[in-house]
């Protein structure tokens, strides 16, 4: 049986030995950030925590952005993995939809690892630049499937095309159209796009002045607020978009 192979026995042992060291290294990257905030990540600190030099420190990680890409993209994986399990798990509840469901998991991720949502999501570090096309960008575009999956399903390409809308601009119709990856949102009409932008804007909003301690005087009540005002953008939504027309 193929099962019995272990998911990484064709890998040579120094590939397991680097795969472990780079392991070791964002582990060690991660609770540096976790103590002192994203902006205060150091190499030469993360090589002393790990009692390594900087210059070998430098054959997993040839530069600090090296380092922060890895970070970044392992923020956005472990928060794509926490809203997808949720989805995949949650109960049929009546009056619950999956965007809801995929927004609170959303939230709790970020409550609980502030300082990596800050990493992915808060002021950009000074001196680094992502890749346009690189690990975190694809990242992203899978986190945006899983919403849109979640806020569309059920849905057909006829009542998307005559969702009820501001319709955009020619302008920014030609903008979606060419630049956006057909692997994402690229594939809908630009009304929907513009409309799923807006509610990612709303849910991601609440959720940042959340971990940025902006709403600290809800207190305990926080999370509530969140499930109502996210209930009723999906209700919103759900009204733009004509009913599909009864089956002959």
């Amino acid at each position: 049986m193929n099962g019995d192979v272990p998911g990484n026995a064709a890998l040579s042992l120094r590939e397991r030995r680097r795969a472990a060291a780079v392991k070791e290294i964002l582990a060690a990257a991660e609770a540096q950030i976790a103590e002192n905030g994203p902006a205060a990540l150091s190499l030469r600190a993360v090589a002393r925590s790990l009692g390594m030099t900087v210059q070998a420190l430098y054959h997993y990680f040839p530069s600090r952005d090296d380092l922060v890409t890895a970070l970044v993209t392992k923020a956005y994986e472990n928060l794509a993995e926490a809203v997808q399990h949720a989805v995949d798990t949650a109960p049929e509840k009546p009056g619950m939809p999956r965007l809801v469901v995929a927004a609170e998991a959303y939230r709790q991720w970020a409550v609980d690892h502030p300082e990596r949502f800050q990493l992915a999501y808060g002021a950009p570090l000074r001196q680094y630049a992502a890749p346009a096309e690189g690990s975190s960008t694809l990242v992203v575009r899978r986190m945006g499937r899983i919403f849109t999956d979640a806020l569309l399903n059920g849905l057909t390409t006829a009542q998307l095309a005559t969702a009820e809308d501001p319709a955009p601009s020619p302008a920014l119709s030609r903008h979606v159209e060419r630049n956006l990856s057909p692997d994402a949102l690229g594939a809908l009409p630009p009304p929907v796009v513009c409309l799923l932008l807006g509610v990612w804007g709303h849910m991601h909003g609440l959720v940042v002045l959340e971990v940025f301690g902006h709403t600290t005087f809800l207190g305990a009540h926080q999370a509530e607020v969140f499930r109502m005002s996210m209930q009723a953008v999906f209700e919103d939504v759900r009204r733009r978009i004509p009913a599909a027309e009864p089956a002959e």
